[in-house]
């Protein structure tokens, strides 16, 4: 009976093909469980044992598609590549007896209010915040709170409805998008109104209880909060680093984490570390950067954890690495993009380009707007942002701007 992995809407792209790839390091054949098995047409090169379609927002459908898995396989673990049905996924280990991490606790943790009044509790160092459910709501607890205010849903990930609103204009802009129809929501319409805390961001990257890494972001220009570039290790003063390290304990002691990977975002502020925000999973391209820097790949560790093995996060070498996110400057249609190959034939470089020349782009200030990345490592963080800057000058694209609309008058 061949040994397998259970993944839960899997992802075809980003962490989601990482963790196939180690899945099948360790021989495991992995079974992705998903409600759309077409987006993972792309992955026919990868070697997958199975795509089911089963509805992922329904727990029983999923306990009945594992028990007749189970009857075909040897399962050895139970896991996923997105937040949102991270809590699922530990309901269903938790059903058949498979290590997992805690449901409750990764659904407080999800509901980023719930997570907040247990930071809060817990003298935990967080941004002024808000619940909002309509525009008067929102209006009100930004005076209340003082603008700039970041506006974003109270349950989501990688950014999406996330704005800096800094007039009123801005804020009501925003609160229209995401009441007005044009924001999907996961659950019903509640907004998170926060203060705007200023200063350099760093993400801490967990492994149990294990700060493996920390990483350092920039961003794009505002109002949009879309990080494009990432640096491991963040360059912190060694009582930076043990300070970020203690609250970050703390935020997963008050929120009962603990188990499997988390990664907690921070703003450095003259007070300290202010914790923007606590994720019961693996962060982005930061766990590619960790590869680079120390040698642990986390999504392989993640995966022994999941089936019971022992795992290691031990760090194996000492690098630099950085990441820039290719962010296109407007909306229109992609025609080409260049460089990649020069660039790409750098010492320490790896580029990765997701577009395809006609195809149109219509940027909605996330993560969804990046176009390719561009990695690079060296000894040292000096030569690694120098490589790096050279690497993403050899590259240039071009988008025509979409005609504009005619005029029905």
């Amino acid at each position: 009976m061949a040994r397998a992995l259970i993944l839960v809407e899997g992802s075809p792209t980003g962490n989601g093909l990482l963790y196939l790839q180690a899945a099948q390091r360790l021989e495991l054949h992995p079974i992705i469980l998903t409600v759309d098995p077409a987006q993972y047409e792309c992955l026919a090169a990868e070697r997958i044992e199975a795509i089911v379609r089963v509805d992922t927002n329904d727990l029983h459908a999923l306990i009945r598609e594992c028990s007749r898995l189970r009857e075909i396989y040897d399962i050895a673990g139970i896991t996923c590549a997105r937040e949102s049905v991270c809590a699922t996924v530990g309901k269903l280990c938790r059903y058949f007896g498979l290590p997992g991490p805690n449901p409750t606790s990764i659904e407080r943790c999800c509901d980023k209010f719930v997570q907040r009044q247990l930071l809060a509790d817990a003298d935990v160092q967080i941004p002024a915040f808000r619940l909002a459910v309509n525009a008067t709501d929102v209006e009100s607890t930004a005076a209340e709170i003082g603008l700039p205010v970041i506006l974003k849903p109270v349950v989501g990930n990688a950014s999406y409805g996330v704005r800096l609103c800094r007039d009123l204009d801005e804020l009501a802009e925003h609160t229209t998008y995401l009441l007005g129809g044009k924001h999907i929501w996961r659950s019903e319409p509640r907004i998170l109104v926060e203060e705007f805390v200023q200063g350099p961001l760093y993400v801490a990257n967990l492994m149990g209880n294990e700060v493996v890494g920390i990483t350092a972001y920039e961003f794009c220009p505002p109002p949009q909060l879309v990080s494009h570039e990432y640096s491991c290790p963040a360059p912190l003063f060694a009582d930076e680093h043990e300070r970020i390290a203690h609250v970050s304990l703390n935020c997963l002691r008050a929120l009962g984490l603990g188990w499997g990977p988390s990664n907690i975002e921070f703003r450095w502020t003259r007070l300290g570390p202010v914790v923007i925000e606590v994720n019961p999973r693996m962060a982005g391209g930061d766990s590619e950067l960790i590869q680079l820097s120390y040698g642990v790949d986390l999504f392989t560790e993640h995966i022994k954890l999941v089936i019971g093995e022992e795992w290691d996060v031990r760090k194996k070498h000492a690098q630099a690495s950085a990441m820039r996110y290719l962010v296109p400057e407007r909306d229109g249609m992609f025609n080409w993009i260049d460089g990649g190959t020069r660039a790409a034939a750098l010492p320490g470089v790896e580029v990765n380009i997701f577009v395809e020349p006609t195809t149109p782009i219509v940027r909605k200030g996330d993560h969804r707007d990046y176009i390719g990345y561009v990695v690079a490592t060296s000894p040292s963080r000096a030569q690694t942002a120098a490589i790096l800057r050279r690497a993403v000058d050899l590259i240039d694209w071009s988008i025509t701007p979409f005609p504009p609309l005619a005029d029905k008058t």
